[in-house]
């Protein structure tokens, strides 16, 4: 920003002593007398605040600076904090498992019955008490502004309309496959392709386009806040300070060789794991769709995704030699969820998928490995 100022010093030494500072008076100050179980989840705490302070500070920085470079460590050490929690919940029982969610919230725990979707179908219905459109406005709930709101960061995160719309319609294609095993999956047609993948999706995809259009044609041009005359100027300068430093266009073009292809694949296929592991995890953890967790998650993968997806066009582009730290740590995270599920959520998983879908994947996978052979034997042929 052409001047340094304190915001942006490590002060490395002054958060040792603050930390030291407060972790003596938890320890000999605080009340210590509430019990072994207020003790234990306050010993928890102290680690992973202690964990938090040290990564804060020293973990290595990643490839965006605002609002902080320390903002982004921050999510770095949320999502290891995230991924240890998920190990300990993997070596327990399921039982066990959902009962330590009650330390979180006393209300979990307790068997749920997940809404299905499908079912009655019909759009037009004069004659029923509840109105004309009683079918579609019962379908209106939570997840009409999480697909569309979801999307439109996902567009941000990967910044590439081709791409996002593949995903979308695939995302269309699971919910199809795994209806027989989670009920929320189970949708009318028209629920399917007009109210998640048209209106929902594809709004939240063409608001996402948007915004990458504004920001890619916006001109970066950083001044100290000091250095700016008028109280519009300052203002504008901190608000500023939570977009982008600069930007820069995802150009993925996945066939430009193997390595590029396989990252693009890897990137679309932690996508969708992404949304699989949401659903599934709800279901074997008895934890209700509209509970803040849920949210949580969501809103701190998708943290989580926005550096992910810059590591991995970086790591693609040849920009860097070696995965990205935040994308090591998704990777992590997303297979531990799915060994969650495959073991709290073994006689689910058991349940056959019909065949005519087992022979669509099949033969989608087919088409995948023959693409890619034929594309890249023809490729090295030519080089």
């Amino acid at each position: 920003d052409g001047y340094v100022s304190y915001f942006w010093q490590p002060h490395t030494l002054l958060v040792l002593l603050i930390g030291l500072a407060m972790l003596a008076y938890a320890a000999f100050f605080a009340n210590q007398n509430n019990g072994r179980e207020y003790n234990t989840k306050r010993g928890i705490i102290g680690i992973i605040i202690a964990f938090i302070t040290f990564g804060i500070t020293q973990a290595k920085d990643g490839p965006f600076i605002r609002p902080h470079p320390a903002f982004w460590r921050l999510v770095l050490c949320m999502s290891v904090v995230y991924e240890l929690s998920l190990v300990f919940l993997l070596l327990q029982t399921v039982s066990d498992a959902r009962f330590m969610l009650t330390y979180i919230d006393p209300t979990l725990n307790a068997q749920l019955d997940f809404k299905a979707y499908g079912g009655e179908c019909t759009i037009w219905d004069p004659s029923h008490p509840n109105g004309t459109f009683h079918n579609v406005v019962d379908k209106m709930d939570l997840f009409v502004p999480a697909h569309l709101i979801g999307w439109f960061f996902r567009t941000l995160a990967i910044r590439d309309v081709w791409l996002t719309n593949i995903l979308s319609f695939t995302f269309e294609l699971l919910e199809y496959t795994f209806e027989h095993q989670l009920p929320n999956f189970s949708e009318c047609w028209w629920d399917h392709w007009v109210m998640d993948f048209i209106v929902c999706n594809g709004l939240g995809i063409y608001l996402g386009l948007q915004c990458l259009n504004y920001l890619s044609l916006k001109e970066y041009r950083w001044y100290g806040l000091w250095n700016i005359p008028t109280y519009t100027g300052k203002v504008r300068r901190v608000i500023n300070q939570f977009g982008p430093y600069n930007w820069l266009d995802f150009k993925w073009r996945p066939t430009e060789s193997i390595f590029r292809w396989m990252i693009v694949s890897h990137v679309g296929f932690s996508f969708l794991m992404f949304d699989l592991n949401t659903f599934y995890l709800k279901f074997v953890l008895w934890i209700p769709s509209d509970h803040p967790l849920i949210s949580v998650r969501i809103l701190f993968m998708i943290l989580c995704a926005a550096v992910t997806a810059r590591e991995e066009y970086d790591y693609a582009s040849g920009m860097s030699n070696m995965i990205g730290q935040q994308s090591w740590m998704v990777s992590s995270i997303l297979m531990t969820e799915l060994a969650i599920v495959v073991k709290f959520g073994g006689e689910l998983l058991s349940m056959p998928i019909p065949t005519y879908i087992s022979w669509f994947w099949w033969a989608a996978f087919v088409v995948y490995v023959t693409f890619t052979i034929c594309q890249f034997r023809m490729k090295f042929s030519i080089d």
